[in-house]
């Protein structure tokens, strides 16, 4: 059989046959059916035919002239020629767009010849059986693949919603037709894509939405909730980022991620309060876990509440004795004491009690440092525990073995 009787048949045994009043769309038909199609020309002839009579018939046969199109290309690649995926996924989204005003057209009530309104069902019919095959040959997503390998993120973004609108089509509304669509992990997982897309396209509002769609379930669920906290922060929706986060950090505890985001965003918005409040709600459920206990402790410390802060760098330590940031929180607290004792000691006048300040700031200085030398020892390459410790050094250069210290710590840093 020849290929154009080939490629006739596939047309005519998937849309049924009937006559055509509109002798434009007939030529657009012949075009497009030809042994070597010429698309252009049916696009214009079909174009022509709209233009004189915008029916939901002559809709569904522009969808047509794309969907030949698609099927060529198909055909081409069953053939081992290869498929023109461009023009192929371009001409499924045409047909698509098609059939979406063709079945906005069919479903306006006109008056039969006993007066009666109808809807053109035969030609929705005929739309029902197209889209449904689109989706199950997935023609959309194979689209949205190449354009996001293009690099074309908006337009990926608009072929996989084409596909996942689909089912949700009015037109679409059976029982039988929505038995062959289910909304199953693959599904998810091409909304999870289309999500994808929208961020890389910087399309925020609609990446929101399918993320906040996500946020609960099981594909990637990970990944969606820190696009989330992210896209909601670039809709400046702080509140909301928040929530996500306070949500995650219940749900995937083994994820310190989503913890110090939390603990970065209280410190950017002036949250700490809040966040200790959090954290001893998450201590009152979980008391084992130590992470819990180190955040509070920053919160604490940057909250000037050195007493509680150390407390919980302490419980941190108990719980998990190689915490290296537990010994440097407590490290911390003691160097943050003595940096305001040295602001303190400025506005002093008198000499011997100035004096007396700075040997009372130094003697605190002196008690962080043994902190960060065992954070640096639990680990080594942490470049801000070497930074406080070549501070530390120099401040006490003077006395023995400080030097040396201090001239190891700089060699270390430059080692990095």
């Amino acid at each position: 059989m020849k290929k154009s009787l080939i490629l006739a048949a596939l047309v005519l045994i998937s849309t049924g046959c009937f006559a055509q009043k509109n002798p434009l769309v007939k030529k657009a038909k012949n075009y497009a059916m030809a042994e070597t199609p010429d698309f252009a020309a049916a696009r214009a002839a079909i174009a022509e035919a709209l233009e004189a009579d915008p029916t939901a018939e002559n809709y569904y046969w522009a969808g047509m002239i794309g969907y030949q199109e698609l099927t060529q290309e198909n055909y081409n690649q069953y053939m081992g020629k290869g498929v023109d995926q461009a023009k192929a996924g371009a001409a499924a989204m045409e047909s698509y767009r098609y059939w979406l005003k063709a079945d906005e057209l069919a479903m306006i009530p006109t008056l039969d010849k006993k007066g009666r309104e109808v809807v053109d069902t035969k030609t929705r019919n005929n739309i029902n059986k197209k889209m449904l095959e689109y989706y199950k040959q997935q023609e959309l997503v194979k689209y949205g693949i190449y354009l996001d390998e293009k690099k074309d993120y908006e337009a990926a973004y608009n072929a996989f919603m084409a596909h996942l609108s689909i089912p949700e089509l009015p037109m679409m509304q059976n029982e039988k037709m929505q038995k062959e669509m289910p909304r199953d992990t693959t599904y998810m997982l091409y909304k999870y894509y289309a999500a994808v897309f929208a961020v890389q396209a910087e399309m925020h509002p609609e990446a929101v939405v399918l993320l906040a769609d996500l946020k609960d379930g099981e594909t990637e669920p990970v990944y969606v909730n820190k696009f989330l906290y992210q896209e909601y922060l670039t809709v400046a929706d702080t509140a909301k980022a928040i929530a996500v986060l306070r949500d995650a950090i219940v749900r995937f505890p083994e994820e310190e991620w989503f913890i110090q985001s939390f603990v970065n965003i209280a410190i950017q918005t002036n949250r700490e309060q809040e966040a200790v409040d959090y954290f001893t709600g998450l201590i009152e459920r979980n008391p084992s876990d130590m992470l819990f206990y180190q955040k509070r402790g920053v919160m604490n410390e940057l909250l000037e509440h050195f007493d509680a802060a150390m407390a919980d760098f302490d419980k941190a330590i108990e719980l998990a004795p190689n915490s290296a940031d537990a010994y440097a929180g407590k490290g911390r607290v003691y160097y943050n004491q003595a940096v305001k004792l040295n602001e303190a000691a400025n506005n002093i006048m008198d000499n011997r009690e100035y004096k007396k300040a700075l040997d009372e700031m130094n003697e605190v200085f002196r008690q962080s440092m043994p902190y960060f030398e065992k954070a640096h020892e639990l680990e080594p390459t942490r470049e801000s525990f070497l930074q406080t410790l070549k501070t530390l050094y120099y401040r006490f250069r003077a006395e023995p073995g400080m030097q040396e210290k201090y001239d190891a710590t700089v060699q270390l840093l430059e080692s990095l």
